[in-house]
């Protein structure tokens, strides 16, 4: 069932029905019980045109990106097009490199293709009246107000910096102002919460390698933190986290983290991650990321998961559906693995998100709860498979009972506090 994609069906009563049979989770506030189908379109219509909407998280689609990561139109799934018919107005840009090899050459590779990322974003926005890069928080809002579209630059996975902590000058003077030290697999900044497979060995990597972050990345970390840049835990292994919450002058993000007591995957965050990232005056964005929101706490599911990987000839060591098939070496085999998971898993909606964010708010409050899709890099559920279907989220959460000022905390207000947080820090 397609969800509202575009404002010119926001008066689709008969897809919203679906929408809210698929919300049974306790209501936050109160929304008044006398309010029509056709009257909630119409408020969350409204909330959503009087909010700045804000994705703290998506991958930037080169011309060398997987059509499996981008929209059914073969386009980025936060294009600017997409970007205008659901209303978002800002969105952080992650320059981003998978994992690599620990030499200098591989460390040289990742650094040239986070320079070629960030050519081809300012580019972007040098050739779009639409756009701006936006370097604080003053700016996203002016940005809003103008009728612009906020481009916030992000930085993922430290192997990039080539060990030189100097490198994080460069990034920020370019524009970067979050910053993510991890990935895929342990680098040597930090350990990750997915330790990587290693193809000339054979062998996944240890579970830990650091304990969470090495000197190197203390050292990163209190750069960014002078410097007045966000730092982001997505990715990070659980020790790691809870260093850098612990070490970090500033509160943090978790740009792209779902609810380990939900879903217990290790990319996700425990409730130990979540309450420490609060305390500190942090954020949690939670994802429409299918693997990170589904509930695998049915013995019968995890089996039939644990069966498609089997069936791959891959580790059944990581319970996450889709965690380290990079063994499977021939394409057709990987692409015959990811379907049948696929299927075993089934789809994921808009309800799942809200699931996590009723979870956030009701143990942390509703100032540490954001959202960031991860889009481009496997972000998307049934109703949010792109940024064009960014109202469907404001709607359910109006249906949930959350009122203007929640919405607009959890879209952009309570990211906007900790970017200001962190500049007047420095």
């Amino acid at each position: 069932m397609k969800f509202i994609n575009s404002w010119s069906k926001i008066m689709s009563v008969g897809l919203l029905f679906f929408l809210f049979a698929c919300n049974s989770v306790k209501q936050v506030n109160n929304l008044p019980t006398t309010l029509s189908e056709e009257e909630i379109i119409v408020k969350a219509k409204e909330i959503h045109l009087r909010t700045l909407v804000l994705d703290t998280h998506a991958d930037i689609a080169m011309p060398t990106t997987s059509p499996i990561y981008l929209s059914t139109d073969g386009k980025s799934k936060v294009d600017v097009a997409k970007l205008k018919s659901g209303g978002t107005n800002a969105v952080l840009l992650t320059l981003a490199v998978p994992p690599g090899p620990r030499t200098p050459t591989g460390d040289s590779e990742g650094r040239m293709a986070m320079n070629e990322q960030l050519a081809f974003v300012k580019n972007k926005v040098k050739n779009n009246a639409d756009l701006t890069i936006a370097k604080n928080s003053t700016q996203i809002t002016s940005a809003f107000q103008n009728n612009k579209t906020a481009i916030i630059l992000g930085f993922q996975n430290a192997r990039a910096l080539q060990k030189d902590i100097n490198a994080i000058d460069s990034f920020y003077q370019e524009g970067v102002r979050v910053f993510g030290f991890n990935h895929i697999g342990h680098n040597d900044f930090a350990d990750s919460s997915r330790p990587f497979f290693d193809g000339a060995t054979g062998k996944y990597e240890a579970k830990k390698e650091h304990g969470g972050l090495s000197n190197l990345g203390k050292a990163a970390l209190k750069r960014v933190n002078q410097l007045g840049g966000i730092v982001d835990v997505s990715q990070l292994s659980k020790p790691a986290t809870l260093q850098a919450v612990q070490l970090s002058e500033a509160p943090v993000i978790a740009s792209h983290s779902n609810v380990r007591a939900i879903s217990n995957v290790s990319r996700n965050l425990s409730d130990e991650e979540i309450d420490l990232i609060a305390k500190k005056g942090g954020l949690i964005c939670v994802s429409p990321f299918r693997a990170y929101l589904l509930d695998y706490s049915d013995p019968a599911f995890l089996e039939r998961i644990k069966s498609v990987r089997r069936n791959a000839g891959i580790s059944e060591e990581y319970s996450y559906p889709f965690e380290l098939y990079w063994e499977i070496k021939a394409p057709a085999e990987k692409m015959a693995f990811l379907q049948a998971m696929s299927e075993t898993l089934g789809p994921a909606f808009v309800k799942d998100l809200v699931r996590h964010i009723d979870y956030l708010v009701e143990r942390v409050g509703i100032d540490h709860v954001g959202i960031g899709s991860d889009f481009n890099h496997g972000g998307g559920i049934e109703g949010y498979a792109d940024a064009a279907d960014a109202l469907n989220v404001t709607l359910a959460l109006v249906q949930k009972g959350y009122s203007e000022k929640d919405i607009q905390r959890i879209w952009s207000g309570n990211f906007l506090r900790v970017m200001k947080e962190v500049e007047h820090h420095k």
